[in-house]
């Protein structure tokens, strides 16, 4: 199928890039500005997923890169994270080539919603650092595998989840978690990309067109959580949970 794009419609997807990757690298959620978009222009369902992944990957590596030249993440210590995320990722991308996934989609709804509140009424959650309640290794063993197949197997949210789970259960503060995400979101982005590419589902003039925005407005965003910290990144985190929410409700029930 061919797409020929006007000049408007690069600049539209541009932007569109720029702004989620903005939004994203402070607080996940970026799909919910760029995949609409991308539907828009008339690209079928299957493709846009595959070429929003191509540009979100782009993003999240800058974003991730910037956390780890200031100093806010190490990358050493998500290691084990990013194998069992890996390792997650590829079973959840080859399990939703085998079965459906309509009955995932009415529990993650709810489990956003627990994020929200819990985030929401624990008003000192993120502002600084905690102790753990998990053993870090164990940690990133368990919620690397079980996030990492659910980013390979349905995605909406996941950054969402990665940024709670290390708020709660590590006791990071919200812009070492923001950090650590990205790191994490990555790793999985890579490997549904993967699968898109195999199967034919990238169009890459405008996911390369969207990846320039994208690198630029994740720097920009990721600066600005690590010159901020919680009281910047707390109500962005709260409002694109809470918008994720909406979108999956909406789309499950409407």
């Amino acid at each position: 199928m061919d797409f020929n794009f006007s000049v408007f419609s690069f600049l539209l997807l541009f932007l569109t890039g720029l702004v989620a990757g903005f939004v994203d690298s402070i607080a996940g959620g970026g799909g919910l500005i760029s995949l609409p978009v991308l539907l828009s222009l008339g690209i079928p369902p299957q493709i846009a997923l595959g070429t929003n992944k191509l540009q979100s990957s782009c993003g999240t590596l800058a974003a991730a890169a910037n956390f780890i030249r200031r100093g806010t993440v190490d990358l050493n210590q998500c290691l084990h994270g990013i194998v069992f995320t890996f390792m997650g990722a590829v079973l959840g991308a080859w399990t939703i080539q085998q079965i459906d996934a309509g009955f995932i989609r009415h529990i993650i709804p709810v489990m956003l919603l627990f994020v929200f509140f819990y985030t929401l009424f624990s008003k000192d959650l993120g502002t600084r650092s905690g102790h753990a309640k998990m053993d870090k290794n164990l940690f990133f063993t368990l919620f690397g595998l079980g996030l990492g197949f659910y980013d390979g197997f349905f995605g909406p949210g996941t950054g969402s989840f990665w940024t709670g789970s290390l708020l709660i259960f590590m006791g990071m503060d919200m812009t070492r978690a923001a950090g650590t995400t990205r790191i994490m979101n990555f790793t999985s982005n890579v490997v549904a990309l993967s699968v898109f590419i195999i199967g034919g589902n990238v169009l890459y003039s405008a996911g390369i067109c969207m990846a320039a925005g994208q690198v630029i407005g994740a720097r920009a965003g990721s600066g600005l959580a690590i010159k901020k910290g919680a009281s910047f990144i707390r109500p962005v985190f709260l409002t694109m949970v809470f918008l994720t929410i909406v979108r999956l409700m909406y789309v499950n029930y409407v």
